[in-house]
């Protein structure tokens, strides 16, 4: 499942993010989410969340 939408998205759900500098190499970051930062329904690139650790991306996939 993609992290296109943001009604997919809740959280304490597990997902999988690309920061902001892994775009370029697309490299994959797991975590469960803390808070959702995008405020559209929708985004093409991802739904921006920041996990548990702080970490802040777009999601890619939804762990599961």
């Amino acid at each position: 499942m993609t992290g296109n939408t943001r009604n997919a998205i809740q959280p304490g759900m597990r997902v999988w993010i690309v920061l902001k500098e892994d775009q370029r190499s697309g490299k994959l970051t797991e975590g469960i989410v803390k808070d959702i930062l995008t405020r559209s329904p929708t985004h093409p690139h991802g739904i921006k969340v920041r996990l548990e650790s702080g970490q802040v991306g777009r999601v890619k996939k939804i762990a599961g």
